[in-house]
């Protein structure tokens, strides 16, 4: 009996990339943010997830900052998407609020970040089940907090990159 065939990297599925932190404050998610950014580069997607209030915005305001954008990076909740061009030579930050859009791809097509993700960072709160096939290289981060009454503002954050792209990505130096 002949045993099977190896399967070639191109079926092979690429193993998920994964790491988690501790916030303690929103300053530290901003910090968090501003770190992250380096790691990024033009053609990168991230998934934003997590409750009202987990510090979705917080996250890409620091993400702003680290890219050097133009604008002050509020939520889009009402205009459904931002474009913040770079200041220098970075790519620019399209940063999406998708909380308001019910549908999957078909709905986000108006915002053509299909055209907008080779040359620039595009960041989607919300986007889970409404986003993934732009590409197949994504980083999902994804914001846990107490929810309730509470004032805690602790965070547990994980990262989890997808694709190619993340496999020779080193998200460890993000706690450094």
């Amino acid at each position: 009996m002949e045993a099977p065939a190896p399967h070639s990297p191109a079926e092979a599925p690429m193993p998920n990339v994964t790491i988690e932190f501790t916030v303690t404050s929103p300053e530290q998610m901003q910090e968090l943010g501003r770190r992250l950014a380096k790691l990024l580069r033009p053609g990168d997607l991230v998934m934003l997830n997590g409750e009202l209030g987990a510090g979705k915005t917080t996250l890409t305001r620091g993400l702003g900052e680290g890219l050097g954008v133009r604008g002050a990076v509020t939520s889009p909740t009402f205009v459904i998407a931002r474009v913040h061009p770079s200041l220098g030579d970075g790519p620019p930050l399209v940063h999406v609020d998708a909380y308001r859009l019910g549908g999957g791809l078909d709905e986000m097509e108006d915002l053509d970040l299909d055209v907008s993700l080779p040359d620039s960072v595009v960041v989607v709160e919300w986007g889970e089940g409404k986003v993934e096939d732009l590409t197949d290289d994504r980083l999902h981060v994804v914001i846990h907090r107490a929810v309730g009454d509470t004032t805690d503002e602790v965070r547990h954050v994980t990262l989890t990159g997808l694709g190619q792209r993340w496999t020779t990505v080193d998200l460890a130096v993000l706690s450094a």
